[in-house]
C-alpha cells in the first residue's frame, strides 16, 4: 500500500513542488519517498512514489522501480505474487527482490498490457515503457485502490488522491457543484453512478480499466479488461456450491494473510467479518488481533455477537467505545483529508478504528467489504429473490419463510410488501431514499432520474452487481482506503476476490436465500468454522449511528453550526428548508443521513473557500 502520482506534459515541475506533493503523500507511505524525471519524446514525465512497506521491507524494493526499459510506481498488493514468481523461476528469469512490485513488472515485460489477467490483487499502477514510448496505467477489478486522472490537451496528471494532482498542477481546479447537488439530493448511492469527483476536471478511473498514453499525448486509449457476467450453471448442486465457496473464500483469506508486518481484522457482530476471523484462526492457526466499535444504542449494539466470536476463536479483541467528544474536529479533519464530504456517518466512526489500529503498530487490516453485495445482505434482496423464483414450485415456501422470519425485522414500509417486484419490476425509489423530498431543498432542483447498468436479465443479480460496482461497495472502498491511509494502514477485502466472485456468478439464484436466511451459501460454507451464534443470527444491525448521537440538536450552537453563512452552501441549498428540518422533534434515519450530508458539504465548501483566500 502506497501513494502514487505523476505528470506528463511540456512543463517542467520544480523540485519544490515535487517535494510538497511528496509531503502530502506521507500518510500513504511514511517509510520511503522518491521520484524520477524522464524525457518522454518532447514531453517531460515525473513519477512520484511514497511507500508503506508491507512485503519485502528492504530498500531494494523501493519505488520508482526499474527493470530493463520500464519503470513503475505501484500502489496495492499482488496477492498471488509467490505463485507468479515460481513461474518466472521456471523460465530462469533472474529476480533480485522479494517484492510483488518486481513480479508485476516482470509480467508486464512478458505479457504487455495483458499482464493484469494474471494478477489476483488490488492495484493502481503506472508503467513508463521507453521502448513502446507509452505510459501504461491500470486499476484493479473492484476499484479497491484509488486512481484519479486530470487530462488536459497538452498534459496528463494522475494520483492516488485529488490533492496530489492539485499540488502538482499548482493552480486552482474548479469545484464540481453538480456533484454536490446530486449527493445532497440522492445520497451516497449516487456517487459512483459516474466517474466524476468533487473537482470538475478530475475524474476517477473506473473499475477494471487500463489506459495507454503515447508520448505525444495524441493517443489516449482506455479500455475495460474485465467485466462481471452472471452465467448461471444449473448443473451446480447446492452441496457443490457450498464447497466451491468455502474453498475459494479460505484460499482468498490465505492469500491476504501474506505480509511482512503485523495484520489485524475489523470485527463486527455480523457474519462477514466474523467468518474471516474464524478462517484465519481455525484454518491457518493464526493468533489474530481484532478491533471492534461498540455502540450502546441498541439499534447498533453488536457486542454479544462480537464476544461470541472472540470466545470461539480466542482472538485478542480491542473494543472501542463510540465516543462523541471532538466530533466536529474529527469530521473537519477527515473532510480535509478526503478532499470532499464524508459519505455517511459510518465512516466518521470507522476512522476511530483506523486510528486505534495504527497506534497499536498494525499495518494491515482485513475487513468484510463486499459480502452483502455478493451473497445477498439487504432486505430488498429477499423481495428480488421472490421475483427470481416466481415460477418455482417452491415459491409458496419462500413466501412463507419471508413472512415468518423477515417481515418482523423490516422497518421500511415499501419493503414490507413481498410482491413489490412482482408487481413493479422497475421499482427503484428506495435506492435514493427520500430523494424527492431532499431535492426540494436545493435552490436549483435536479432533473436527475435513477439509472442503473444492465449486467444481467436476473433482476436480483443485476441489482447486486449495481450495488457492487456503482452504488455501495465503491463508496465503502473509497472511505475505508482514505480512513486507513490517513493513519498509514493498508485495508484488504477478502470477499473481493476474482475467483470467488466469478464462481458466485455461476451459482443459480435459487441457492442464495433459503429457510428465511440471506447469505445462505456463506452461512452453509462456514458451518464448522464460524460459531453458530453468529452464523445463524438473522438480525441485521449494520455499522452505523444517528447524527443525534454525535450532535446535540437542543443546543443553540448546534443549529448555528448548520445555519451560519460562512461558506457557499446556501448557494446550493435553501436555508429556510434546513432551518425547518432542524426543528423536527424526532429526527428519522433518512433525515439524519441528509443532515450529515449537508453538514459535510458545508464544511468542505468552507475549507475550500478558506484555502483559496489563503492562496
Amino acid at each position: 500500500m502506497c501513494g502514487i502520482a505523476g505528470y506528463i506534459g511540456e512543463r517542467s515541475v520544480d523540485v519544490g513542488t515535487i517535494n510538497s506533493t511528496l509531503a502530502l503523500m506521507s500518510n500513504r507511505g511514511p517509510d520511503f519517498q522518491d521520484f524520477s524525471e524522464h524525457q518522454f519524446g518532447n514531453k517531460n514525465i515525473y513519477l512520484l512514489h511514497s511507500r508503506l512497506s508491507i512485503i519485502d521491507l528492504e530498500p531494494h524494493s523501493n519505488q520508482p522501480f526499474k527493470l530493463e526499459h520500464c519503470e513503475i510506481v505501484f500502489n496495492g498488493e499482488i496477492y498471488n505474487y509467490l505463485e507468479l514468481r515460481a513461474e518466472l523461476e521456471k523460465r530462469s528469469i533472474p529476480i533480485r527482490t522479494g517484492s510483488d512490485t518486481e513480479i508485476l513488472l516482470h509480467y508486464y515485460l512478458l505479457y504487455g498490457t495483458n499482464c493484469v489477467e494474471y494478477f489476483n490483487g488490488m492495484w493502481a499502477f503506472a508503467i513508463l515503457d521507453k521502448k513502446e514510448n507509452h505510459l501504461f496505467i491500470s486499476r484493479d477489478r473492484f476499484s479497491e485502490k484509488p486512481l484519479y486522472i486530470f487530462q488536459q490537451e497538452h498534459a496528463v496528471y494522475f494520483g492516488s488522491e485529488p490533492k496530489f494532482i492539485r499540488s502538482l498542477y499548482e493552480k486552482d481546479i474548479a469545484l464540481n457543484y453538480d456533484k454536490m447537488r446530486r449527493y445532497l439530493a440522492n445520497g451516497y448511492k449516487c456517487l459512483y453512478k459516474d466517474n466524476e469527483t468533487y473537482y470538475s476536471e478530475i475524474e476517477e478511473l473506473e473499475y477494471a480499466c487500463n489506459i495507454i498514453i503515447k508520448n505525444d499525448l495524441s493517443t489516449r486509449h482506455k479500455w475495460r479488461y474485465w467485466e462481471p457476467r452472471y452465467l448461471p450453471d444449473e448443473k451446480i448442486s447446492l452441496d457443490c456450491a457450498v464447497e466451491g465457496i468455502r474453498e475459494r473464500l479460505v484460499r482468498s483469506v490465505e492469500l491476504r494473510l501474506r505480509a511482512d508486518v503485523p495484520i489485524a481484522f475489523c470485527l463486527s457482530g455480523g457474519i462477514d467479518s466474523s467468518a474471516l476471523v474464524s478462517i484465519a484462526t481455525k484454518c491457518f492457526n493464526k493468533n489474530v488481533h481484532t478491533y471492534s466499535i461498540i455502540d450502546k444504542d441498541p439499534r447498533y449494539d453488536e457486542s454479544i455477537n462480537i464476544q461470541a466470536t472472540v470466545d470461539d476463536t480466542d482472538c485478542l479483541n480491542t473494543s472501542i467505545q463510540l465516543r462523541h467528544e471532538h466530533t466536529l474536529d474529527r469530521l473537519s479533519q477527515l473532510i480535509r483529508y478526503h478532499d470532499g464530504p464524508i459519505s455517511t456517518i459510518t465512516y466518521l466512526i470507522h476512522s476511530l478504528l483506523s486510528e486505534t489500529i495504527s497506534a497499536d503498530g498494525i499495518r494491515v487490516v482485513l475487513s468484510g467489504t463486499g459480502a452483502d453485495e455478493i451473497f445477498t445482505g439487504y432486505y430488498d434482496h429477499y423481495l428480488l429473490h421472490l421475483h427470481a423464483l416466481r415460477e418455482s414450485d417452491k415459491f409458496a415456501s419462500y413466501l412463507e419463510d419471508w413472512h415468518d422470519y423477515i417481515r418482523p425485522n423490516v422497518r421500511s414500509k415499501v419493503l414490507q410488501d413481498p410482491y413489490l417486484y412482482l408487481l413493479d419490476p422497475d421499482y427503484r425509489e428506495h435506492v435514493f431514499d427520500h430523494s424527492e423530498k431532499f431535492n426540494e431543498c436545493l435552490i436549483k432542483p435536479l432533473n436527475y432520474g435513477f439509472i442503473e447498468e444492465r449486467y444481467s436479465n436476473s433482476l436480483l443479480r443485476n441489482r447486486m452487481m449495481n450495488e457492487l460496482f456503482h452504488e455501495v461497495t465503491p463508496v465503502v472502498l473509497h472511505e475505508d482506503d482514505l480512513n486507513s491511509m490517513c493513519f498509514s494502514v493498508e485495508n484488504r477485502s477478502p470477499y473481493l476476490d476474482r475467483d470467488l466472485i466469478e464462481y458466485m456468478y455461476k451459482v443459480p439464484d435459487n441457492y442464495l436465500i433459503e429457510n428465511g436466511y440471506n447469505k445462505f451459501l456463506l452461512r452453509q460454507s462456514m458451518n464448522g468454522i464460524l460459531n453458530s451464534k453468529v452464523r445463524l443470527d438473522r438480525q441485521k444491525r449494520g455499522f452505523n449511528a444517528s447524527i443525534t448521537t454525535l450532535l446535540d440538536f437542543d443546543r443553540s450552537d448546534t443549529k448555528e453550526l448548520f445555519l451560519d453563512t460562512t461558506g457557499d452552501v446556501f448557494e446550493l441549498v435553501n436555508r429556510g428548508k434546513i432551518e425547518k428540518l432542524l426543528s423536527v422533534s424526532a429526527i428519522p434515519n433518512h433525515l439524519s443521513k441528509f443532515l450529515f450530508s449537508f453538514l459535510g458539504v458545508k464544511i468542505f465548501l468552507e475549507q475550500t473557500k478558506d484555502a483559496i483566500s489563503m492562496g
